[in-house]
């Protein structure tokens, strides 16, 4: 009898388990991502772009939270690359970052590789993008978090439907020799166009065409929740539209107290969950515009990027109006009023306005006060003493500008005891050698990997410093792996007996990306609970790949659970590192 009890309660268990599923327990999710090079046609040009699975932007990913994700990437292109889980914590899961030899070698040409993670404790709109040089100018996707109980329980109405928006760029050269040319300094490539998911709408008008219109199609008395991605290398955006207002609800995945706005800063990496209201009179046609932002002279000017939408209404103009709309102009359609492209006080009250809807207590005890200056320095090649040419700008971290390691990456070494075994090592340091405004021109910058240790467990706060020169610029600063409390922010110098006193301790928002504002500073608080190797940077393209980086070593903690494990079995070996991206 015990064995036919015993069978019993494994069937029973099976239909627990069954019916636990059916009721919305955690699933694994798969994808298969085929990266390839295929030729889009954009602004009348047939253009071959490395995209996933043929799409521009790639495929969303939706999960609920406490979903296991499981992702196939196949690699078919010409070049070694990564995918990055950008804002998932990915707690003691540092192997699965996809940071680009800093938690490990490319997946070459011709080969595969499965990445494997949960989403636990987030909720809301998170994305993927490559992450070996510039590549994820063309691949990148949203990665979208539902709560576990559904919509029901979001912490804002109920919205009827949901519309990703992703900002991003339409690039025509090849990506491999962008980042080439930016990791020598030179800043001077331009992509195209700007794009709303994948389109650059119908601004662009070339050649006679029927103007390419990036319609997003609404009925009126709704609610509509966009989640929005700036995926772009370049800019800083502005998003309006006309004769609308947004309600935000959420930055980063993680919820924030409601905010009425009619425009959206969004800083390359972040994400924005706002709510749309379709109240507006008369039920038409209103262009949503996507406007980059740039720092003012005497930083050089780059071109205006710049790209729309239509909000349409379903009860305006019928099918046969529409047709002779669209065949006629676009003066029926409503256009909002553009911040100037030199307005950063738009964007700094955007960001300060944010606050946290379910506040975490803000750790009080800072183990490690770090002061970080983001700098662009120039670099003397082999021996020159005068390099002072605008053609070779290196980014640079308290003067130091980072260099990827070119044949071990960071977490193996690290994991294998053996750092000292790259060559380039060096301890970035906690303060920068040198204070702003001692002088216009910048002194020559080292190259190194920097790296920080840090010990588990410990509450780490950075300023970050953005220069105060005339020649400024702002920069988006993401750290892999953690989500950080931004406590504050400020323009000019940062002073740190004064402006302690403006810290929000009640209600900082929560992100993995800071916009830290031209002429002034941000200042983090972040814990260092997940053991690894992770990766700080400016999201910023040209900041990035040209050395605005540091690597942050947070040590194991005392117990197997806070302990990295070993890495997947099936991990890209890096004795076939022959990738076209070339490290030098």
């Amino acid at each position: 009898g015990s064995r036919a009890m015993a069978a019993m309660a494994v069937l029973v268990m099976f239909f627990v388990a069954a019916a636990l599923a059916a009721a919305g327990g955690a699933e694994l999710v798969e994808h298969t991502f085929v990266v390839s090079q295929v030729k889009l046609n954009r602004l009348c040009n047939d253009t071959l772009v490395t995209v996933v699975n043929g799409q521009f932007p790639g495929p969303a990913i939706e999960v609920n939270e406490g979903d296991s994700v499981a992702v196939q990437v196949v690699n078919k292109s010409p070049y070694g690359l990564t995918i990055h889980w950008h804002g998932v914590k990915l707690q003691l899961n540092c192997w699965a970052d996809g940071a680009g030899m800093i938690t490990q070698c490319p997946i070459q040409p011709n080969k595969n590789f499965t990445y494997r993670f949960d989403v636990a404790g987030q909720k809301g709109t998170l994305w993927w993008h490559a992450h070996v040089g510039s590549l994820r100018a063309s691949i990148h996707g949203a990665l979208i978090i539902r709560p576990r109980s559904g919509a029901s329980s979001y912490p804002f109405p109920k919205p009827d439907k949901e519309i990703p928006i992703v900002i991003g760029e339409w690039w025509e050269m090849d990506l491999d020799q962008l980042d080439k040319n930016l990791r020598n300094g030179y800043h001077l490539d331009m992509p195209r166009a700007a794009t709303i998911n994948g389109k650059p709408g119908d601004l662009y008008n070339c050649s006679g065409t029927v103007k390419d219109s990036n319609i997003v199609k609404v009925e009126h008395g709704k609610t509509y929740l966009l989640r929005i991605v700036n995926a772009a290398l370049s800019s800083e955006y502005y998003l309006k539209i006309a004769g609308h207002k947004f309600t935000v609800v959420a930055a980063d995945a993680n919820y924030v107290k409601p905010y009425i706005t009619d425009v959206i800063a969004i800083a390359p990496g972040e994400t924005v969950d706002a709510l749309l209201v379709t109240d507006a009179h008369p039920a038409g046609r209103y262009y949503m515009v996507a406007k980059a932002s740039q720092s003012p002279k005497p930083v050089p000017q780059i071109p205006l990027f710049i790209t729309r939408g239509i909000v349409q209404y379903s009860e305006g103009p019928r099918k046969e109006e529409e047709k002779a709309l669209s065949d006629s102009s676009t003066s029926s359609i409503m256009a909002p009023e553009m911040p100037d492209e030199h307005d950063a006080a738009t964007s700094f009250y955007f960001h300060g306005n944010l606050t946290s809807l379910q506040p975490q207590p803000v750790p009080a005890n800072v183990h490690e006060h770090l002061f970080y200056a983001l700098d662009g320095g120039f670099f003397c090649r082999k021996g020159e003493s005068s390099c002072n040419n605008d053609t070779n700008m290196m980014g640079m971290v308290n003067n130091v500008s980072f260099q990827l390691p070119t044949t071990t990456p960071l977490l193996q070494a690290h994991y294998h005891g053996n750092m000292s075994s790259i060559g380039t090592l060096r301890e970035l340091p906690d303060r920068a050698p040198r204070m702003f405004n001692y002088s216009e021109t910048l002194e020559p910058t080292s190259k190194a990997t920097s790296v920080r240790r840090l010990r588990y467990n410990a509450t780490v706060e950075i300023v970050f410093q953005s220069p105060v020169l005339a020649d400024t610029y702002a920069n988006p600063m993401h750290l892999h792996g953690h989500d950080f409390l931004v406590l504050a922010q400020g323009f000019g110098q940062y002073n740190a007996e004064t402006d302690v006193a403006t810290y929000n301790l009640v209600d900082p928002p929560v992100r993995n990306t800071v916009h830290v504002p031209l002429f002034g500073w941000a200042a983090v608080r972040f814990v260092t609970n997940n053991p690894g190797v992770w990766f700080m940077h400016c999201h910023f393209g040209h900041h990035s790949s040209s050395g605005m980086a540091a690597a942050f070593v947070v040590e194991n903690g005392p117990t197997l659970d806070s302990t990295l494990p070993p890495p997947p079995e099936d991990f890209p070996s890096c004795k076939t590192y022959n990738s076209r991206v070339s490290y030098e």
